[in-house]
């Protein structure tokens, strides 16, 4: 039987979570639960208060579902949010059957190892959503957890949205149409992204991107250096070999290599490396350990901070040492859009294993010209990418120096930098916020 709509979501009761529903007693494919699973009538946000659930199961998605649920709350001010969050999705106001933290697993052997787990708890968490009879279920990016709760729900009635598209601009765009099967609508941080899903006949709405809406459009150089205690007339190199233990073992070798290339010019120049979290420090001090003191003189490895302090960024220390540096030398990823909001100069340097290369090449999944965010947003190749073979010391150095010795080369990128902050600057919350109330309110 479906609970009653004046139910509350279970909250906790000092300190305490209460255990999600037993899905023991509910199985998805039991008999009972079939009658249950019949399409249920759209349900609007009026005049019942408004239920809305979410899932976010990592420290990204935790700061981005805490301030949807402020912009939601200053539309719904009665509203009611249940779901998967952590510290800061709980303090803006949500009522947690489990905490983010408990879908937080990363790499083939430890997802295996915590498959039989994840999978009871995916099935008790969407029968959980489906029993409180929510207005709409938001999933925030995890695709691989959310997508298959949303389908689930979907089929079942319940409206859903995914907030954060995965990335089908770079590769495997069929999967826009998949998402189409799973969301009634894609939040994308993108500009790029709505039409692609428009080419497989699925809803989506481009809400902009909330490190753009963070980070200044004139960053603060003085005041970085300060923090990080650097000369303010020497030049400063930002290392980002990545944030993934895998990827600083395989990318910061390299790029430790191409130091004392770019020093026989630059005598004085500083580094310093960003550690995303402790694993990464600990990764990052071990190579420096083993490393020529001729590569690794004046590196500075910043304490991380707490993470999730800024917006999809694991450290706000990255961003600091961003904003000291003349150029930032890293492995792509999200750094690169960080770099660029920063209006910093920056070489991309990347390799992923021979055999992945190949089948990316053979099946011709990779389907952008370019691979950094900066020129895919560009449109054209604003920053070097050097990938794979290019991927060496003495390209990596001399694209370091072009930027270091050419000022004017410098200052002539940063007005399309400029440009797309401002682009991505929408104001990403209030904007996803908006696009979720449309399909919630009555129709006029």
């Amino acid at each position: 039987m479906k609970k009653s709509r004046d139910q509350r979501p279970e909250a906790r009761d000092q300190g305490e979570r209460r255990a999600p529903a037993d899905s023991s007693q509910q199985d998805a494919s039991s008999p009972a639960s079939a009658s249950s699973s019949q399409p249920l009538a759209p349900k609007l946000c009026s005049p019942s208060p408004c239920r809305i659930a979410l899932c976010a199961g990592e420290a990204s998605g935790d700061l981005l579902g805490a301030d949807l649920i402020h912009a939601l709350r200053a539309r719904f001010p009665d509203a009611e949010f249940a779901g998967i969050g952590g510290a800061k999705m709980q303090a803006a106001g949500l009522a947690a059957w489990h905490e983010a933290d408990e879908l937080a697993v990363m790499g083939l052997a430890e997802v295996l190892a915590h498959l039989p787990r994840l999978l009871r708890l995916r099935r008790a968490f969407r029968q959980k959503v489906l029993d409180w009879q929510p207005h709409v279920f938001i999933g925030i990016d995890a695709p691989d957890f959310n997508l298959g709760v949303e389908k689930w729900l979907k089929t079942r009635g319940i409206r859903t949205v995914h907030y954060v598209s995965p990335s089908i601009w770079a590769w495997r765009e069929g999967r826009a149409e998949k998402m189409g099967q799973s969301a009634d609508e894609v939040l994308c941080l993108f500009p790029m992204e709505p039409p692609i899903y428009a080419r497989h006949g699925v809803c989506a709405h481009f809400v902009g991107h909330p490190l753009a809406d963070a980070l200044p459009m004139t960053p603060d150089k003085t005041a970085a250096r300060a923090q990080l205690q650097m000369a303010m007339d020497a030049p400063v190199l930002a290392l980002l070999p990545g944030s993934r233990l895998g990827e600083i073992r395989r990318m910061l070798p390299v790029f430790l290599d191409a130091l004392p290339l770019i020093r026989r010019y630059h005598p004085d120049l500083q580094v310093v490396i960003p550690a995303a979290n402790k694993a990464c420090e600990e990764a990052i001090a071990e190579i420096l350990q083993g490393c020529d003191p001729e590569k690794s003189p004046a590196i500075v490895i910043p304490a991380p901070l707490p993470s999730g302090t800024a917006p999809l960024a694991p450290a706000v220390n990255a961003q600091t040492a961003m904003i000291a540096s003349d150029c930032v030398l890293l492995a792509s990823g999200t750094a690169a859009l960080e770099a660029m909001l920063c209006k910093r100069p920056m070489v991309i340097g990347h390799r992923i294993s021979g055999l992945t290369h190949a089948v990316v090449k053979q099946l011709g999944l990779l389907k952008s010209a370019h691979v950094s965010l900066p020129n895919v947003l560009a449109g054209r190749a604003c920053v070097p990418e050097l990938l794979q073979q290019a991927c060496t010391a003495d390209n990596l150095a001399q694209a370091v120096r072009d930027w270091l010795e050419n000022p004017a080369k410098v200052a002539a990128i940063l007005p399309e930098f400029e440009r797309i902050h401002r682009q991505l600057h929408q104001n990403a919350s209030a904007s996803a916020a908006a696009a979720i109330a449309r399909r919630l309110e009555p129709n006029p």
